[in-house]
């Protein structure tokens, strides 16, 4: 990989938002610009940093934008990746937790309403 790549402003965009997981459709839809448009981008993208797949050109991107070096021993990769897994793991379990409490709830709003139609239907004599 060439870590001293020259990359036009639009071909930093296309690289971050490749980098952050997007798809090719997505960059597009993202930046306002045709999908072949694109396609072009990441062919020079490619050349220009030697990278040959979308997760080389990832890990390129986030050791040239965070300056972690190239050669990095195989105890110090292997704890960034840790690191990174637990943040990603912790986002997701977050993120999860957000949604079940959305979803308890939606389901206690729907047992409340339920509750208030029985109470109208057979309202307590007095």
């Amino acid at each position: 990989m060439n870590a001293k790549a020259e990359l036009t402003k639009r071909e930093i965009q296309i690289t971050k938002l490749i980098a952050w997981g997007a798809t090719k459709k997505d960059v597009a839809n993202k930046l306002h610009i045709a999908y072949c448009t694109v396609e072009t981008h990441v062919k020079n993208i490619f050349l220009k940093t030697g990278c040959t797949k979308a997760n080389e050109l990832s890990a390129w991107y986030f050791c040239t934008e965070y300056k972690i070096s190239f050669k990095l021993s195989p105890f110090a990769r292997q704890s960034i990746a840790v690191i990174l897994l637990a943040l990603f793991t912790y986002g997701e379990i977050t993120e999860t937790h957000d949604f079940l409490r959305a979803r308890r709830c939606r389901v206690e709003t729907e047992r409340t309403c339920r509750q208030r139609v029985r109470r109208e239907e057979y309202p307590l004599v007095s």
